[in-house]
């Protein structure tokens, strides 16, 4: 999608630069956004007919909100017949519910901001409901699965090193794979066994890391340390790297990740996400307590955990009816 109608829109990169810039929102997430407002600004410009125009939109930003065609102008005046003729357009292109509830959030996110900061006297989207969706469990895999991929990377070298590690620290914490490719020397306090994590919006949690993760973090260093790499050991430095030594991506790992999957044989489907609610998932099946868990996965919010105490019923359930002697019906 051409990056001209909204460009010239200076309201949208204000909106962007305050996600960033004050939100923290990561760069991937604020270009998400605008993609969902490139969109809006897209549908004003062909119902208007108009074309943007970088000076008529500048000045459209400090003029009253009506009176004007410019793009700013229509958006600033923007009301719910405007809005529900968008998201009718949506939902005749076939988008899911998933889909137009985030488009949704954007639009609900970008007009809290434009009245908070005085470009319109009212906020449309108050009367706009989010469509309901299904809910669906998240993912998770059985302890012998991830066993199975644990012990799919070849340690003897670095690479297979740090790939192994990557999935211990994964499964030992539940991180989220920006999380770990985020990590630093500096975060891996081998002597408190912890490791401090960077979460959305910049917030730091200190997570406990397993013997095991620690064990293979450990192997992981002292062979990073011996391979010349460098600035290997400067605790600034990321931990897990490439082979040119530079911070992987998050793209890198799913694709590693695929790779041993592949080689085991286990279902493509896995993803570094899996892991994260497999963490979950193990630990309520083992007692853990809910709010442990939030913290330790960085919700902000425990009805976003509570998620995973539905699956760990029904893991529950499906022993019961496996295990009780009376749990069939006669």
């Amino acid at each position: 999608m051409s990056n001209a109608p909204y460009e010239p829109v200076p309201l949208i990169r204000g909106f962007l630069s305050y996600l960033t810039d004050e939100r923290h929102f990561s760069p991937c997430t604020a270009r998400c956004y605008g993609v969902d407002l490139r969109q809006f600004v897209e549908f004003v410009i062909e119902r208007h007919a108009i074309k943007a125009d970088t000076a008529a939109e500048t000045r459209a930003l400090t003029a009253p909100p009506s009176g004007s065609s410019t793009v700013t102008s229509l958006i600033r005046a923007c009301d719910v017949e405007l809005l529900r003729a968008y998201l009718a357009v949506l939902a005749e292109k076939g988008y899911s519910a998933a889909s137009m509830a985030r488009k949704i959030a954007t639009l609900r996110s970008f007009h809290k901001w434009m009245e908070k900061r005085g470009h319109t006297s009212s906020n449309p989207m108050t009367m706009i409901r989010t469509p309901k969706q299904p809910k669906r469990l998240p993912k998770a895999v059985s302890v012998e699965t991830v066993e199975r991929l644990l012990a799919a990377p070849d340690d003897s070298d670095l690479l297979g090193a740090r790939d192994r590690a990557i999935f211990e620290t994964l499964y030992s914490t539940g991180i989220r794979v920006s999380e770990v490719v985020g990590i630093n020397r500096g975060d891996i306090d081998v002597v408190g066994e912890t490791v401090l994590i960077r979460g959305k919006g910049r917030k730091e949690r200190m997570i406990p890391l397993s013997a095991h993760a620690l064990k293979s973090l450990r192997h992981y260093l002292a062979m990073l340390d011996a391979s010349g790499l460098s600035g290997a050991a400067d605790p600034a430095k990321a931990l897990f790297v490439n082979k040119h030594g530079t911070r992987l991506s998050s793209r890198s790992v799913r694709r590693k990740l695929s790779k041993y999957l592949g080689a085991t044989g286990l279902d493509p489907e896995i993803s570094p996400h899996t892991l994260r609610h497999s963490f979950a998932t193990h630990l309520l099946d083992n007692g853990a307590d809910l709010r442990s868990v939030q913290e330790l996965l960085g919700h902000q919010s425990l009805s976003t955990t509570q998620v995973y105490t539905h699956l760990s019923t029904s893991r529950l359930r499906e022993s019961y009816d496996r295990a009780h002697p009376r749990a069939e019906a006669s």
